[in-house]
């Protein structure tokens, strides 16, 4: 029996809600997988022409929230720049090359499947193996804007919840709450765009944090599926006001004492990279990064490790 096609409306961005599984038994994905995993939606959602509203990466799955352009919408040089910026400036590009990559960087099976493809790759790779590592074909259903959208972000957000892996979304960096707060949007990965008009805001920090109240407020209700949120830490929250304090982004921030290589001023991590980056074998080129909510303070991943 043929695959149904999925559904697509033409000519206009759709937002769709993404769900693919492992084929592997138990929790297979560990946090370094994740941030790999993590890092490759990041590298192509600025090949493809769409943006990311949202996700959670989970031990045996992944849920993705994107908006995805049609072909009409990019010019041949937005084409052309981002052929470039991936591939190369060696490129030749053609007109048929450009035609060809319309249709493929507008096309939400070759996003996802290059996403699966990447990480299958990696993962084997890794850890020696062979052979699938996704189950059945992943899920996509089509999201109408609104407020259908800010409920399906707030369900994805509360997924690592009703797992019992945290007890705040903030608390996960592998979704979006997380990514917000640990990162502060790091590389503007996530577009600030909850489904909520209505809201009519314009500051980013006020956007999320009307739609951290949103998470929590829904969180706390008991819909028969996994853990809820604490009615008391939402309780605490809603006395805030839903801000996150300077300490608060402290404390999320406080995983680079651990999982850096190196930390400390710009001018010493970059000093101890110059001494050891004989020993790496990444090609990663990148030296540091600020520590969100530190002033003068710079972090260098374990790379190669």
């Amino acid at each position: 029996m043929p695959r149904i096609a999925r559904f697509i409306r033409d000519n206009q961005p759709n937002v769709y809600h993404i769900v693919s599984r492992t084929a592997l038994q138990g929790l297979p994905i560990k946090d370094r997988d994740n941030d790999f995993l993590l890092g490759l939606i990041k590298k192509l959602s600025q090949f493809y022409f769409v943006d990311v509203l949202g996700f959670a990466l989970l031990g045996n799955h992944f849920h993705l929230v994107i908006r995805m352009y049609p072909e009409s919408d990019p010019t041949d040089d937005e084409i052309k720049k981002r052929l470039h910026k991936y591939y190369g400036d060696e490129l030749n590009v053609t007109g048929v090359l450009i035609s060809d990559y319309r249709k493929r960087l507008t096309s939400l099976g070759a996003y996802v499947k290059d996403i699966k493809q990447g990480f299958t790759r990696y993962f084997n790779k890794k850890y020696g193996r062979r052979g699938f590592f996704w189950g059945d074909r992943f899920k996509s259903m089509i999201v109408q804007d609104g407020l259908s959208l800010v409920n399906l972000m707030a369900y994805v957000d509360l997924n690592p919840i009703r797992a019992g892996i945290v007890k705040k979304p903030e608390d996960y960096r592998w979704c979006s709450l997380g990514y917000h707060t640990q990162t502060g949007n790091k590389d503007g990965l996530l577009s600030i765009d909850f489904g909520m008009k209505e809201w009519n805001e314009f500051d980013p920090k006020e956007i999320v944090r009307k739609y951290r109240q949103f998470v929590y407020e829904t969180g706390a209700v008991d819909a028969g599926k996994g853990k809820v949120m604490d009615k008391k830490i939402v309780e605490k929250a809603r006395k805030k006001g839903y801000k996150i304090s300077r300490t608060d982004r402290f404390r999320y921030r406080c995983r680079y004492f651990t999982d850096s290589g190196v930390i400390g001023g710009k001018d010493f991590v970059q000093e101890v990279f110059d001494q050891v980056k004989h020993l790496l074998r990444s090609k990663d080129e990148r030296k540091f990064t600020p520590v969100g909510g530190v002033e003068g303070l710079y972090s260098m991943k374990r790379l190669g490790t």
